[in-house]
């Protein structure tokens, strides 16, 4: 089933998410997340995204074409960051929730998580590069921050009208996205 990716302005995304009760059956929510982020041509999707509250992200960042990417396909289910560091470093971001902006964000350049895979087996792994920049872009996701929170002011000012247009649903898209209900 392919859900309708979550739009800036949405409440959800601004929320930490719950905890998942250990051995939860999400067999069929995990691939129902993966077609929804293959059909929108993402290499990650947090469930805040798909308007579910809980701490779960997936990720496949074979799409993107980079040789450290290839086969770099996990299931994150309540994670933790145990630690992050490495030398900041700024990468052009973007976000299916957030569609047609792309900025560059600072990000350390390693990793250190531990997390429950799909069969829920506890994991503790270190990501660098690219891994470590998609998992920490999803991790934001479930603690209720976007990557445009990382932008500067100036930044922020120069894309407050495109960021209004998005909650407003005023965007094409080739993805099914649900905007915040009008108030």
């Amino acid at each position: 089933m392919i859900y309708p990716i979550v739009a800036y302005g949405d409440p959800v995304l601004r929320k930490r998410a719950e905890s998942i009760p250990e051995n939860t059956d999400l067999q069929e929510l995990i691939s129902d997340m993966f077609e929804t982020m293959y059909n929108a041509n993402g290499v990650g999707l947090a469930a805040p995204q798909i308007g579910k509250s809980i701490r779960l992200f997936v990720i496949d960042g074979e799409p993107m074409g980079e040789e450290e990417l290839i086969g770099f396909k996990r299931v994150f289910i309540n994670p933790e960051i145990l630690d992050e560091k490495g030398e900041s470093w700024p990468f052009e971001e973007g976000c299916l929730s957030i569609p047609d902006i792309r900025e560059d964000v600072q990000r350390e350049s390693r990793v250190k998580l531990r997390y429950f895979d799909e069969n829920w087996e506890v994991r503790e792994e270190e990501f660098t590069g690219l891994q470590a920049r998609i998992i920490q872009h999803e991790y934001d996701h479930i603690e209720g921050v976007l990557f445009t929170d990382h932008l500067g002011p100036l930044k922020k000012r120069l894309l407050k009208s495109r960021l209004n247009n998005i909650s407003k649903g005023k965007i094409k898209v080739g993805y099914s996205m649900r905007f915040p209900s009008k108030v």
